[in-house]
């Protein structure tokens, strides 16, 4: 055969691959990691990544009865329970699983010596109450095993735990609640304590006296309604708020009569008020601060009402002196976000998570009768000099709009590196959408400022929370593409300063974030070099069909119905899949396919319709995760692909 022809057949042959290769991307399957189209990550990055991801952090979950701290941290896969007897000591792991455990509470019955908590299964949410026994280190499950269950709370005397379950028809958001107690082994069958009918019902918290239940009906992010329920007879009574008035936390007061709260009352920002059950009269407490109080704890004795104002995204501590009326700013405490706040019985000290832009979760108490501030763990960053952290710098970027007569500006957080020069840019968007950038610690924000020489800019878009009701308004409905236009906003911003390279921005999000990050690159990508979507809405009329059922009519009080043929017409027509055609610059899509909130119907679609389109695509999924990736392994693969990404994005 001649030599010529053969290899003109090779070489035809090679095209042919090449050309099906691009076509159809390579699948990979690593343990339950799906790698599609995405190429080998370079080993030096991997290298220094890893060193930035060893480290971890720490939670307060609540005082155990003997005084020691019941915590979560990681030092596996995944985050477990610890017990802590002394501050710095030796962390005691009572948990074990591959899944990770969730919010724990301890019964209030010291003798019983046990404590419930959560745990759901490879991400899909529908988390489970377990009732840990510390004497033996028995682990006993207490609900049905399938359907979600969430918010458990103990009633005072230790013997009945009250929780959110869909477990009556997998929709609706209901009340049970469970006899627990030493002569009842194995606990009772919870019985249905407040029934839905469509509303989004939680316990809130118990009455001292233990005959009644606060629960709350949540409708949206701007609007939810307080009942306090008889428990003999389950008669609701409302607690009486202005029409569409937004409850943040509430608490009985010690003697059962009132209930201390934050609540907007139909205004801009969450105050602490105090109701009185039997008038209904509210009165304010705090002074008018533009302000949320994002967390309330009240002492058993009722002498201390401990809050936090989040401002600018950074916790203030207060602690209301109710004999001495008046209020106390507790000093030696580390700035930062301050979560998870819970008093210890019978005695003031107050137990919390602290954390900064520069150092991870911790573990702290407050002892009011000494007004001392004890730190109780030191978490690793990892093996690396802790001076090279940056800070998140806040700035207020102008925006395409006018408030009040003046130039809307945005709120966001920067991380700059410490090297002079133009910097590449990623912007960093949240999920919620009414959630809100905050300034944490992120180990990878961290690698990417310090090794990447990236500015990392997580703008406050509106619809955020924090900035007043309002505020968080601003995207509801047909207003929806407006937060899109506020990134518009901040590339302009971004090429007016010395310090950034306008010519290297990327985009990335999670969640209702990874919306925002397929929006701005339909609208925006001659400007971006990429974006990365993370478990992010593609389609949002496929999205609402396709969430779980029960968090349908939350997405709808946000989004918009999509069964009305206006909005339904809107919501297609602002969806990034409907503009997939527009989108000429690469993407990385990032999915758990157990996700129960975005399903992961939504990154799959997007991905096929880009491709189609001649698009590049990296994708990457996990059998074994939700909406986001907890497992160290996954997570650190997934941040690995994108640095690879990144770096691919800079040829």
């Amino acid at each position: 055969m001649n030599i010529r022809y053969i290899a003109f057949m090779l070489l035809t042959l090679f095209a042919i691959l090449g050309s099906l290769a691009k076509a159809a991307p390579m699948v990979e399957e690593r343990g339950n990691l799906i790698l599609d189209g995405i190429p080998t990550p370079q080993a030096a990055v991997l290298e220094t990544l890893d060193l930035w991801l060893a480290g971890r952090g720490a939670s307060f979950q609540d005082f155990l009865g003997d005084g020691s701290l019941l915590i979560s941290t990681r030092f596996g896969e995944v985050e477990q329970l610890h017990r802590l007897t002394i501050p710095l000591g030796t962390r005691e792991q009572l948990s074990f699983s591959a899944e990770p455990a969730g919010t724990a509470r301890t019964n209030p019955n010291t003798k019983a010596n046990n404590f419930v908590f959560s745990r759901d299964r490879d991400g899909n949410e529908n988390a489970q109450l377990y009732l840990y026994h510390l004497n033996d280190q028995r682990t006993e499950l207490l609900t049905d095993g399938t359907s979600r269950h969430d918010a458990a709370l103990w009633s005072p005397n230790g013997q009945q735990l009250a929780f959110q379950s869909n477990a009556r028809n997998g929709i609706n958001q209901d009340i049970y609640v469970l006899n627990i107690s030493d002569e009842l082994h194995p606990p009772s069958t919870p019985h249905l304590i407040v029934v839905s009918k469509g509303e989004n019902w939680s316990p809130v918290d118990w009455s001292p006296d233990g005959k009644r239940l606060m629960v709350l009906n949540y409708v949206s992010v701007t609007e939810s309604y307080l009942f306090v329920a008889e428990l003999t007879t389950g008669v609701l009574m409302p607690i009486s708020l202005p029409p569409g008035a937004s409850v943040g936390v509430a608490r009985f007061s010690s003697d059962s009569t009132g209930v201390w709260l934050s609540t907007d009352n139909g205004e801009e920002f969450k105050q602490l008020f105090y109701v009185d059950l039997t008038s209904g009269r509210a009165q304010k407490i705090t002074p008018a601060l533009n302000w949320d109080i994002d967390a309330l704890v009240v002492s058993s004795d009722g002498h201390y009402v401990a809050y936090v104002y989040n401002v600018e995204g950074y916790s203030q501590l207060r602690v209301l002196d109710i004999g001495a009326d008046k209020i106390l700013t507790p000093q030696g405490i580390p700035s930062g976000i301050l979560t998870n706040l819970h008093f210890a019985r019978n005695t003031p000290i107050l137990g919390f998570t602290v954390e900064s832009s520069q150092s991870p979760r911790d573990v702290w108490t407050f002892d009011l009768n000494q007004s001392l501030a004890t730190r109780w763990t030191r978490s690793e960053t990892g093996p690396f000099d802790r001076r090279k952290l940056v800070t998140a710098e806040l700035v207020n970027y102008p925006t395409w709009d006018k408030n009040k007569h003046q130039t809307r500006e945005i709120p966001a957080l920067i991380y700059r590196p410490k090297k002079p020069g133009r910097h590449p840019v990623l912007i960093d968007i949240h999920g919620g959408p009414e959630g809100q950038s905050r300034p944490g610690y992120n180990a990878f924000t961290q690698y990417l400022v310090n090794e990447l020489d990236y500015v990392v800019i997580a703008p406050n878009v509106r619809g955020s929370t924090g900035y007043g009701r309002s505020y968080t308004k601003l995207d509801n409905g047909l207003l929806r593409e407006d937060s899109v236009r506020d990134i518009g906003s901040l590339l302009v911003w971004i090429a007016t300063q010395n310090d950034l390279d306008a010519t290297r921005v990327v985009v990335t999000g999670g969640s209702y974030g990874g919306y925002m990050s397929l929006a701005s690159l339909v609208l925006f990508g001659d400007r971006l070099r990429g974006a990365i979507d993370v478990v992010g809405i593609s389609n949002f009329v496929t999205f609402l069909n396709n969430t779980s059922a029960y968090r349908r009519e939350q997405r709808r009080a946000e989004y918009g119905d999509e069964r009305d043929p206006k909005l339904r017409e809107y919501l297609m027509r602002i969806s990034p899949l409907t503009r997939a055609h527009l989108i000429k610059k690469p993407l990385l899509i990032v999915q758990g396919l157990n996700d129960p909130r975005v399903p992961a119907s939504e990154s799959a679609q997007m991905v096929s319709k880009v491709r189609s389109n001649g698009g590049k695509v990296w994708y990457l999924a996990a059998k074994d995760e939700g909406h986001g990736f907890r497992k160290k392994i996954n997570r650190d693969f997934y941040l690995k692909t994108v640095v690879s990404f990144l770096e691919y994005l800079a040829r």
